[in-house]
This record gives structure tokens, C-alpha cells and sequence, in this order.
């Protein structure tokens, strides 16, 4: 399989898993359509940089530590499950807290201070506690390296393809997301968004722990 070749089948893969609606859609329409911008693309970067390092590791051979450790999978999996869960939770107890009447932020200067590096953390770890990720990976990446082109710096830019796609495909995301923060000032439209959205993270969490 030559470079080239290998880059648009690669390109054409993880395509089609970014455009999938999963947790990521929802943590970024959630975030972003509350009006919340800086912490949107904080949890934008947090995925993407998770991204990166499930790549960059399994060119490393790191994450086939993975399938050949059923203990390490299994402690990764309930901690990605925790997480998710208390993530979820979360969302559900502080739209039931305050009613659904606290009024969104209007544009990115009004998000909360820290916004980003709070939504950075979230999606950086919403992506490393997910083994299935670095399974993926592990499954995946190696069959797009051509044969004697260098491991390494191949499975690299090969993620970094997929980094570029989920950028862009969140930029679709966050735009269509702030269009409908007029509608979503409403307190009813709010609290819909948080249970919809608490639900879909606390259904993944329950998912990741009873599969195998």
C-alpha cells in the first residue's frame, strides 16, 4: 500500500467514525449551544489531544499493552465508566439544582473564567478513559502503515488526519450548536439539553461497563 494511498483510505475511515453522532457530538453541542464557546473548544482540543495520544502510543506499540493485558483493560474501563457516569449524573443534578433558570452565557467573554482549561480536562479525559479508543487504534492503525515506510512517523500522521477531520467537523458542530442559542435561552429548552444530554453520557458509561 503505497503513502498516498494509505492517507485517503485512512482519511476515509476515521471520516466516517467522526461524522457518527456519539458522547464527543454530544459534549460538544451540549457545551457550545449553552453559550459556553471557550469551553466548548476546550473540550474540543481535550478530545483531539486524546486523539493524538492514543495514536502516537499505539505507533509507540504502548497501547497493545491493551489487548494483552485483560487486567489493564478492565481497570481502564471502570475507571472510563466511573467517570462517564459521574459526568452524567452530574449534568442531570445541576439542571434539577438550580431550575433551569440561570440565564446562559451570551458570547465567550461572559463563559465562566477557566472555561477552557475546564472543558479542556473534560474532553481529554473523556477520551483516555475509553479503551475502546486505544483498541481502535491498535486494530486499525497498523493496517493503513505501508509496508516498509517508518511505523512510527506513519501511524502519526495518520492521526494527525484524524485530528484534522475531528477539528473540522467541530467547527460545523460548535457553529450549529451557538445558531440555536436564542432558542436555548429558554429555561424549558435548557433543561431538556441537560437531560438529554446527562442521559446519552450516563447510557455510555453504563454501556462501556456491561460490554466486553
Amino acid at each position: 500500500m503505497e503513502m498516498t494511498t494509505a492517507l485517503w483510505s485512512f482519511a476515509l475511515v476515521v471520516g466516517l467514525l467522526t461524522l457518527t453522532p456519539g458522547l464527543d457530538t454530544a459534549l460538544i453541542l451540549r457545551t457550545s449551544a449553552l453559550g459556553h464557546r471557550r469551553q466548548a473548544w476546550g473540550v474540543v482540543l481535550g478530545i483531539q489531544a486524546g486523539t493524538l495520544l492514543w495514536g502516537t502510543l499505539t505507533s509507540a506499540g504502548v497501547t497493545a499493552l491493551l489487548t494483552a493485558s485483560r487486567v489493564g483493560y478492565e481497570v481502564l474501563r471502570w475507571a472510563g465508566a466511573a467517570y462517564l457516569v459521574w459526568m452524567g449524573i452530574g449534568m442531570l443534578r445541576a439542571r434539577a439544582k438550580d431550575g433551569g433558570e440561570q440565564e446562559p452565557a451570551a458570547d465567550e467573554d461572559t463563559a465562566p473564567v477557566g472555561g477552557l482549561a475546564s472543558g479542556l480536562r473534560r474532553g481529554l479525559l473523556t477520551n483516555l478513559l475509553n479503551p475502546k479508543v486505544g483498541v481502535f487504534y491498535v486494530a486499525v492503525l497498523p493496517q493503513f502503515i505501508p509496508a516498509g515506510a517508518p511505523h512510527f512517523a506513519t501511524g502519526v500522521a495518520l492521526t494527525g488526519v484524524h485530528v484534522v477531520e475531528g477539528l473540522l467537523w467541530s467547527v460545523v458542530l460548535v457553529g450549529f450548536a451557538r445558531a440555536l442559542r436564542g432558542w436555548l435561552r429558554r429555561p424549558a429548552a435548557r433543561r431538556a439539553m441537560d437531560r438529554v444530554t446527562g442521559a446519552v453520557v450516563v447510557g455510555f458509561g453504563v454501556k462501556l461497563a456491561v460490554s466486553d
